[in-house]
């Protein structure tokens, strides 16, 4: 079985976080895709849904942002999933506004949800990063995470979320560039990023 995984911290209070913006993958995904009703386990919520010809996992950890590897690695445990079978959904403050970059392995670049994952499980399941930008300074960066998308940026936060789902098949089929190179002119076309090369 395939797991998507979607970080961000549970409850009303977060839900417009930018920290929260793997969540918004997810649902995203599991709308497009007419996903079965949301389900409690594995301490977190969970989806059944068809991708393409691929029965998936969605996955949203209801733990807290650093616990988050608990609930991945039960899943992972009761459906034998391998790590290259489970793609997590991130926020990525190295990345600017709207743009997604597909890599397997690596570090985690200070993500406690990543670290906690990395911990439970090893480090070599794909990470799909969603851009959110930088504030500039580190000190910054906690408020910043949690703090909610600006009215100008949800936009194209709705594009990029919108475009994860429109693409996933192509991911849950091992296709990462072609996914990743679609999402990028997905969003060219609808204005964000035109000042950039192709998707590398």
């Amino acid at each position: 079985m395939q797991i998507l995984v979607g970080l961000g911290n549970p409850g009303p209070r977060y839900a417009g976080n930018r920290h929260n913006i793997g969540f918004m993958a997810i649902d995203a995904i599991a709308s497009a895709f007419r996903a079965a009703a949301w389900r409690r386990r594995f301490q977190a919520e969970t989806a059944e849904a068809t991708l393409g010809t691929e029965r998936v996992l969605l996955l949203k950890p209801q733990t807290f942002m650093n616990e988050s590897g608990r609930a991945v690695a039960e899943a992972a445990r009761f459906y034998k999933s391998q790590l290259s079978e489970i793609s997590v959904f991130h926020d990525e403050l190295d990345l600017p506004d709207a743009k997604l970059r597909v890599k397997t392995g690596g570090g985690d670049a200070g993500h406690n949800g990543l670290r906690s994952i990395t911990a439970h499980l090893g480090g070599a399941y794909r990470r799909v990063r969603l851009g959110i930008g930088h504030p500039g300074d580190r000190n910054l960066v906690h408020p910043y995470v949690l703090s909610d998308f600006a009215k100008a940026e949800r936009p194209w936060v709705e594009d990029l979320v919108a475009a994860c789902a429109e693409f996933a098949p192509l991911l849950v089929r091992g296709e990462e560039a072609s996914f990743q190179n679609k999402i990028h002119l997905a969003m060219q076309a609808r204005g964000w990023g035109k000042d950039e090369g192709s998707a590398s």
